[in-house]
């Protein structure tokens, strides 16, 4: 009777069949959801581009400037490598570049030889302090700003004929008298116009924001990015990248360490030092995004019982007698006296504890199950605590003996 009412054993680990055939079935669900996403996220890679691309139509692209500046005569051509960059140089051309801090100081280095003995204008977006002292010696940069609408404060006609625009990020303060200030931020401009001795000029711009798609309609921000890049026939866009060959110089990195610039929303600007995430397609960026949504959303459904237990009728009716016959069967085979030995202790402290007034709770509790077990038996205290929570049976004899006293000590308490 005493074997009927222990507690029953640790559960042993299914085999791996088991396994398998309970896993299989989330497994083929997860390499499904694995292969469309890459393949998703593949097929629109090639047709997503990042941020002031003008091919882009997302929120942060340029694809409404490059498009009204086509619609003006102006012809737009996407420039990658430096060396088209370098080459499209010249009097009727515009070049935008739109991540000087990109550039390795070896090709900051050789655009400004390019540009600087050039009669075009050379358009920086955002440089940091290192970039704009190559690019544009003697310039000095200044925190950045929020970007907000600001009004020019300055004589420069395409200033003058857009008005307020968004305006901010980095500024730029010049030695140089001959330079043109606009779009002060606390005191400092953000647009900076350089006069070069070959009447060429370039500018630099503090923050990429008016030339966002999300922003171009904003303020006079389309009047001054078509008067800035539409200054000449031919404008190049100049989208710097880190596969560019040009960049395995002395060096061989990118200068990036001190020229970390915020936009006025927060958010990283082509002037900011670009990590990991920023060099992986956005298309990618959603796909994994989307398979670990999945993969939550499979591991919930999998992991939580929804709904009441479902009774199952056993097409076997076993006696009990049998089942504490077999269970004892197990733990002989395995020598587990110990676990058979605690078994039989924790449902004897159980129902014990009834008997005596003790909680379920405290049932397991020595200081609190002995005083009261002890006041209701004659069985002396060092002996109470070595039959309730001594140590195991040294042999399958003293196992034997320990429930018959277990038994004994219950009848006593019961009777008493």
């Amino acid at each position: 009777m005493t074997a009927a009412t222990a507690p029953s054993p640790t559960s042993t680990a299914p085999p791996p069949h088991q396994v398998w055939k309970r896993a299989r079935g989330l497994l083929i669900a997860l390499l499904i959801l694995v292969i469309a996403g890459v393949t998703f996220a593949a097929v629109r890679s090639g047709t997503n581009y990042g941020h002031l691309d003008p091919r882009s139509a997302d929120a942060k692209g340029s694809r409404a400037a490059a498009e009204l500046l086509k619609a003006r005569g102006i012809s737009v051509t996407v420039a990658t490598t430096l060396d088209e960059a370098t080459i499209a140089v010249g009097p009727d051309t515009t070049l935008l570049v739109t991540g000087p801090n990109l550039l390795t100081p070896a090709q900051q280095r050789r655009l400004h030889e390019a540009t600087s003995a050039s009669t075009g204008r050379t358009v920086l977006i955002a440089p940091g302090p290192a970039a704009a002292s190559r690019l544009s010696p003697g310039v000095r940069t200044e925190p950045h700003r929020p970007v907000s609408p600001l009004p020019p404060s300055c004589a420069f006609p395409a200033a003058r004929s857009a008005g307020t625009a968004d305006m901010g990020g980095v500024r730029y303060t010049a030695p140089d008298s001959t330079a043109t200030a606009c779009y002060p931020s606390d005191g400092t401009p953000s647009l900076l116009i350089l006069k070069h001795r070959a009447d060429g000029d370039t500018v630099l711009l503090g923050s990429p924001d008016l030339l966002h798609n999300e922003r171009l309609d904003q303020q006079g921000n389309a009047s001054l990015a078509l008067q800035l890049l539409g200054s000449r026939p031919h404008l190049v866009w100049y989208l710097p990248s880190l596969a560019d060959p040009s960049a395995t110089s002395d060096d061989g990195s990118p200068d990036n360490n001190n020229d970390t610039n915020s936009d006025g929303n927060g958010g990283k600007t082509s002037g900011e030092e670009s990590g990991f995430l920023d060099l992986i397609p956005s298309g990618w960026l959603w796909g994994t995004l989307q398979l670990t949504l999945a993969a939550v959303l499979a591991a919930i459904w999998r992991g939580r019982r929804l709904g009441p237990l479902v009774v199952e009728r056993l097409p076997v009716s076993i006696r009990a007698s049998e089942s504490a016959e077999g269970r004892a069967s197990l733990y002989r085979k395995a020598n587990a006296r110990e676990r058979a030995a605690e078994s039989l202790r924790a449902a004897a402290r159980t129902r014990i504890a009834r008997l005596a007034g003790v909680t379920a709770r405290e049932a397991h509790t020595p200081h609190v199950l002995l005083p009261a077990v002890s006041a209701r038996t004659t069985t002396a205290g060092d002996d109470l605590s070595t039959l309730l929570f001594g140590p195991a049976p040294a042999d399958d004899a003293a196992l034997v003996l320990l429930a018959e006293h277990l038994d004994a000590l219950e009848r006593e308490v019961r009777t008493s």
